[in-house]
């Protein structure tokens, strides 16, 4: 399994942006579909955005369509998630998500989907 690390959380007003990067290890990381889901307090953790291996295919959620962007640079072996436009129910611990390719459903929407996590970065916005 793959190794990842989030960064770039923080707390920001709303109408901010930020940008989350998911660094990951082992020299495979093009082969991997990646995620983002997020946990608000109270609240199951929930999808957020996926992006296919190779950086063709994006799929969001509706609450982040328009706002949020998923990319990845696989000759960095990272993730990156743009939030653009926050709102304070974005407020939330992220997480990225990884999940082999040939193992995939797409879109991969749950939980499930995804075998290998990383520890989360909170990212809270205040109103």
């Amino acid at each position: 399994q793959v190794q990842l690390v989030e960064s770039g959380g923080g707390l920001v007003q709303a109408g901010a942006s930020l940008r989350l990067s998911c660094a990951a290890s082992g020299r495979t990381f093009s082969t991997y579909v990646m995620g983002w889901f997020r946990q608000a307090p109270g609240k199951e953790r929930e999808f957020v955005a996926a992006i296919s291996w190779g950086g063709v295919n994006t799929y969001y959620a509706d609450s982040v369509k328009g706002r949020f962007t998923i990319s990845r640079v696989n000759a960095k072996s990272t993730a990156y998630l743009q939030m653009n436009s926050l709102k304070s129910e974005d407020t939330a611990v992220y997480y990225c998500a990884a999940a082999p390719r040939d193992l995939t459903r797409w879109p991969p929407l749950k939980e499930t989907n995804f075998p290998s996590w990383g520890q989360g970065t909170q990212v809270t916005v205040s109103s």
